[in-house]
C-alpha cells in the first residue's frame, strides 16, 4: 500500500503560501486544507486575505467560508475536521496540501492537542462579557495572575486565547500550562514541511502594500457591513478591530491604515518566531517554486 504524504507550507502572512499552495497542487493534482484561523469564516474575506476566486478555482481548497463568526470553531475541532478531510482525501490522492500560518492550527494536524477537560460553559460567558465590558487588558490581567506559565507564551493579542486558559482555571481549579504536554500523536502519513520566508524589509513591504490591496479592494465597506457581528471573537483581530476604532471616530483614516499595517508586521513577526521553533521545516525564498518541487520530489515517500 502507497504511502500517504501530507504536505505542510508554512511561513508568515503575505509571504506567498498561497500561491504556492496552488502551484504545488497542480503539480500533484490534488486538494488544499487551509490552515487560517481566519479564513473559515464566510462573512470575512477581504480583510483576511482569502483565495480570490480564480485561486479557489485553480484548485479545491477545503475550509475556505466553511463556518460563520457566530460559530465557536476551536482548534480541537479543526483537528478533528480537518484529519476527517484528509482521511477522505487520501482514498484517491497520494499526496494533500496543507497551508497557513496559524500555528495553533498547523500544530493541531501534525503533531495534535492535549486531551483537555470540558469546562463551564457559564464561566465562558463571563469571561466573554468580561472581555466586552472591560476590553482585553481584564482578559490579561486576570490570566497573568491565575496562569503566568500560560500567560508566558499565548499570544497576548488574541482574546480567545487567553479566555481559554482561563477557563480551565476556573472551571477545574488546574492550570492550562500544566495539562499541556509536547508529546506527539502518531499520524498514518507522511509529513514534510515547507516554510516560506524571505528578508525582513521585503516581507514588510509585501504586507504593507497587501495592506493598500485590502483598503482599495473595500475593507472599510466590509468591516462596516460586520457591525452586527463586532462583539464575536473572530473580529477582534488585525484589520477589523482597527478599522472599527476609526468607524467609531477614536482614530482618523491614515492613522487606522497605519495601525494595521503595523499590527500585521507584528503578526509577521510572531509567526516567523513560532515557525522557526520547528526543526522539520525546510526553508525556501517564496519564488523558488522549482527548488521547491525539486525537493519535494527527492522526499515524497511513495
Amino acid at each position: 500500500m502507497p504511502q500517504k504524504n501530507l504536505i505542510v507550507v508554512v511561513g508568515p502572512t503575505a509571504i506567498g503560501k498561497t500561491a504556492l499552495a496552488i502551484e504545488l497542487a497542480k503539480a500533484f493534482n490534488t486538494e488544499i486544507i487551509s490552515a487560517d484561523s481566519r479564513q473559515f469564516f464566510k462573512e470575512m474575506s477581504i480583510g483576511t486575505a482569502k483565495p480570490s476566486t480564480e485561486e479557489q478555482a485553480a484548485a479545491p481548497h477545503h475550509f475556505i467560508n466553511s463556518h460563520s463568526v457566530t460559530t465557536l470553531f476551536s482548534t480541537g475541532d479543526f483537528e478533528v475536521e480537518a484529519l476527517q478531510i484528509i482521511e477522505k482525501l487520501f482514498k484517491t490522492h497520494d499526496t494533500v496540501i496543507m497551508v497557513g500560518g496559524s500555528g495553533l492550527y498547523i500544530n493541531a494536524v501534525c503533531n495534535g492537542l492535549d486531551d483537555l477537560p470540558e469546562i463551564d460553559l457559564n464561566i465562558r460567558e463571563q469571561l466573554n462579557l468580561l472581555f466586552e465590558n472591560e476590553g482585553i487588558e481584564a482578559i490579561r490581567s486576570k490570566l497573568a495572575l491565575l496562569d503566568p506559565e500560560y500567560f508566558a507564551k499565548v499570544d497576548q493579542s488574541n482574546p480567545q486565547r487567553m479566555i481559554r486558559g482561563l477557563e480551565v482555571v476556573l472551571s477545574t481549579g488546574k492550570k492550562l500550562s500544566s495539562m499541556l504536554t509536547s508529546q506527539k500523536k502518531q499520524r498514518p502519513f507522511n509529513m514534510i514541511k515547507i516554510g516560506l520566508n524571505t528578508e525582513r524589509e521585503t516581507l514588510y513591504n509585501r504586507i504593507n502594500q497587501r495592506v493598500d490591496l485590502m483598503v482599495q479592494e473595500g475593507l472599510i465597506e466590509e468591516v462596516k457591513s460586520l457591525e452586527k457581528y463586532r462583539n464575536y471573537n473572530a473580529l477582534n483581530t488585525v484589520g477589523y478591530s482597527e478599522v472599527f476604532e476609526y468607524l467609531d471616530g477614536k482614530t482618523d483614516f491614515k492613522t487606522a491604515i497605519e495601525k494595521i499595517k503595523q499590527n500585521t508586521r507584528r503578526f509577521a513577526k510572531r509567526q516567523i518566531t513560532w515557525f522557526k521553533r520547528d526543526a522539520e521545516i525546510k526553508w525556501f525564498e517564496p519564488q523558488q517554486t522549482q527548488e521547491i518541487l525539486s525537493y519535494l520530489n527527492t522526499v515524497i515517500v511513495s
